[in-house]
C-alpha cells in the first residue's frame, strides 16, 4: 500500500472515531441522573469523612461560611448556602446544641440574632478542609487536570443555566 493509501484510511480511520464520539449523547434524564448520583456520592464520603468530629451533613457549610465571614444571620447563611430560614434555624439550633455555634443579639440591633463559631467551632474548619480535599482527590482519581478543569467549568455552567431558569411547574 502507497503512503497516499494509508495517509487517507488513517484520516477516514480517525473521522470515523471522532464523528462516533460526536454521535454519542445522553438523554436529559441520564444528565440529571448523573449529576445528582454524583452529588450524592460526594455528599455521602464527605458525611463519613465528617462523622468522626460529630458534624453532620450541610453543617460544614455552615462552619466555613462563619468562618470566612465572622458572624452572620441564619438568614444570611441560609441564602449564602441556597436553603430556607427555617432549615437554617433548625441547623443552627442543633449545632448550637453540640457546641459548633453561638447565638448572641445583634450588635446596635438587639432584634438581630447574630451567629458565630465556638472554640470548638473553629478547630473542626481543618478537619472540615481536609475532609474536603480528601473527598474531592477520591473524585477526581485517574482524572487528568485538564479534565478535572472541564468538569469544573462544565458544572458551573449547568448550575448557572439552572439558577437563571424560572422554576418548572
Amino acid at each position: 500500500m502507497s503512503k497516499d493509501k494509508a495517509s487517507k484510511k488513517d484520516k477516514a480511520s480517525k473521522k470515523d472515531k471522532s464523528q462516533k464520539k460526536k454521535d454519542i449523547a445522553f438523554s436529559p434524564e441520564e444528565l440529571a441522573q448523573s449529576i445528582t448520583q454524583a452529588a450524592r456520592s460526594m455528599r455521602t464520603a464527605l458525611s463519613h469523612n465528617l462523622a468522626t468530629s460529630g458534624l453532620y451533613a450541610g453543617q460544614d457549610g455552615v462552619i466555613l461560611a462563619l468562618a470566612q465571614e465572622g458572624s452572620m444571620t441564619p438568614g444570611q447563611i441560609a441564602q449564602k448556602l441556597g436553603v430556607k430560614a427555617p432549615t437554617m434555624t433548625r441547623t443552627i439550633g442543633r449545632m448550637e446544641a453540640q457546641g459548633f455555634v453561638e447565638r448572641s443579639a445583634g450588635e446596635g440591633d438587639g432584634r438581630l440574632t447574630m451567629v458565630k463559631l465556638t472554640e470548638a467551632g473553629q478547630k473542626s474548619v481543618d478537619h472540615i478542609n481536609t475532609s474536603l480535599a480528601a473527598c474531592g482527590a477520591r473524585a477526581v482519581e485517574g482524572l487528568s487536570a485538564k479534565d478535572v478543569k472541564n468538569v469544573v467549568k462544565l458544572l458551573r455552567a449547568i448550575d448557572a443555566n439552572l439558577q437563571s431558569l424560572d422554576l418548572i411547574d
